[in-house]
């Protein structure tokens, strides 16, 4: 007699989708590899979602619901799943994506990192492989991590765009990601970034030291109805804010942060410098 692991939905949202998978395959008298054929996936991959030893991909949940009759229902699979990334997403994160898609100003600060909104394929595919490797993610959910921020990118695309503000760390040009032609890419991609009419790029050199008031992603958005709020991320915490008296220091921070920057122009031909290779 085959053993069949015992489920517990309650133990996380993973947990929950794989017991509810069981338990519908189950009511349809359908074997793992019976659904296997209808959503293109193997049995053993199945199983392993049903037991929680692997997460579900956006693609295998909008299988499922054309398999299991589901697909734009408040019960799909795909909904599912996407309340099982957001929660590993950092706190505050997924609201502020969606305030982000309708702002009408955008101001962007990071150290390290080229921020989401203007990283090309490559260099967040390159990111997200880092991730792979270290184990943190699989390769199906890195996947659908450059596939997220290409809809990201994608929602600021509209009659009237949004002006978009971004004040670099130099450590955000300088530090490799993804080889020598990776980041010539990425480079020229913030060249064409600056050259918009709704934009503007300022570095923050090592030079300007103490006087950096960040250190530390800060974004800070204003609405089309003028409110403002911000939204502030460490390794392990993102937090979301619309409390106008802690909003306020960091919109006045991110000012004092532009006056210490280099100008668009220098901005650029330190960019222009560094991907032609010279110093």
């Amino acid at each position: 007699m085959v053993n069949v692991k015992e489920l517990n939905p309650d133990a996380s949202s993973q947990a929950a989708y794989g017991a509810r998978l069981r338990s519908m395959r189950e009511a349809r008298g359908w074997t793992q590899d019976q659904l296997a054929e209808r959503v293109d996936y193997s049995g053993r991959h199945i199983s392993a979602i049903e037991t929680g030893r692997k997460p579900p991909t956006h693609r295998f949940s909008r299988c499922l619901d054309t398999a299991l009759g589901l697909a734009g229902t408040s019960d799909s699979f795909e909904r599912a799943w996407g309340e099982i990334r957001n929660g590993s997403l950092l706190e505050g994160y997924p609201e502020y994506l969606g305030q982000e898609a309708r702002a009408a100003e955008i101001r962007l600060f990071d150290v390290g990192v080229i921020p989401g909104l203007l990283q090309t394929p490559e260099y967040a595919r390159a990111i997200e492989e880092g991730h792979v490797k270290r184990g943190t993610l699989s390769t199906e959910q890195a996947s659908e991590r450059v596939a997220s921020l290409a809809e990201r990118q994608a929602a600021l695309v509209r009659r009237t765009p949004p002006i978009v503000i971004v004040v670099l760390d130099e450590s955000c040009i300088r530090r490799p990601i993804g080889g020598a032609e990776v980041m010539e890419h990425q480079l020229t991609r913030l060249i064409e970034f600056a050259d918009q009419p709704d934009t503007t790029l300022q570095l923050a050199p090592y030079s300007i030291g103490e006087r950096r008031p960040f250190n530390r992603l800060v974004n800070v958005l204003t609405l089309p109805d003028r409110s403002v709020m911000s939204y502030v991320e460490s390794e392990t915490d993102g937090r979301l804010d619309r409390e106008i008296t802690s909003v306020l220091p960091l919109v006045r921070a991110y000012h004092q942060l532009q006056a210490e920057a280099l100008s668009q122009a220098e901005s650029v031909a330190v960019i222009e410098q560094l991907r032609k290779g010279t110093p």
